[in-house]
């Protein structure tokens, strides 16, 4: 049997060490409001639960923001369920681009064919990944009330929301950061990722079962939720 090697003294520290956020470069400095859009009684109820959920995850905060753009729902093609959805046109009209996107994960044909395959599918990835908090006031938006009978309520997200243009650049490039102690750990193991897939490859079954164990635990200290039933 191929012994496992130690991963190195510096690996948990590196790995659990807090992974900084990609800062947001602006074209303008002045607020952008777009003004939130009407929405019959059914939609307003829905949204407000929508937004009453993601408030009770902690991924928005109430906001007091002087930018703003609109909400609306949808239903969830054949599932009878409502999505919430941002529309961050006119934010990614004056948000620099953070960089080059991967265009997908590479193919698995690439790979030594005899050696081993592990995959991993991250949950909700964006919202595991923080907007620094000098830009997430910018991703804020107001919550309507019905017949205008009360205030409207205003919130920001606190993590990647859908819909910026960033968000997938981000994703890769904080992923890409994280796992970086753990490729430096197992040696010749392969570990490669898109958004929220994480492959690992290696030539024997015990160096693949010690890759797979050093990238889960990088990735829950770092505080994102798997796709359990999905490791395989």
């Amino acid at each position: 049997m191929i012994g496992i090697p130690d991963a190195p003294l510096v690996f948990q520290a590196a790995a659990t060490e807090e992974c900084p956020t990609q800062k947001l470069n602006w074209k303008t400095d002045s607020p952008v409001w777009v003004e939130q859009w009407l929405l019959i009684k059914e939609k307003l109820k829905v949204l407000q639960e929508l937004v009453d959920e993601q408030l009770a995850k902690g991924h928005i905060v109430e906001a007091t923001s002087l930018w703003n753009s609109p909400v609306f729902v949808i239903k969830k093609a054949n599932k009878g369920k409502w999505r919430l959805l941002h529309d961050l046109c006119q934010i990614n009209n004056v948000t620099e681009d953070t960089g080059s996107l991967q265009p997908g994960m590479p193919s698995p044909v690439m790979l030594p064919q005899i050696w081993n395959l592990a995959i991993i599918d991250i949950k909700d990835c964006f919202f595991q990944i923080p907007l620094r908090p000098d830009d997430a006031p910018r991703s804020a938006f107001s919550v309507p009330t019905l017949n205008r009978e009360a205030p409207r309520k205003r919130y920001h997200w606190k993590f990647l929301p859908q819909g910026m243009k960033n968000s997938p650049s981000i994703c890769q490039w904080y992923l890409s950061s994280l796992l970086s102690p753990v490729r430096a750990a197992v040696g010749e193991a392969i570990i490669l990722h898109y958004m929220d897939d994480v492959l690992m490859c290696a030539p024997n079954d015990d160096l693949l079962s010690h890759t797979l164990d050093l990238t889960i635990d990088s990735l829950v200290a770092a505080g994102f939720k798997l796709q359990e039933e999905k490791i395989s």
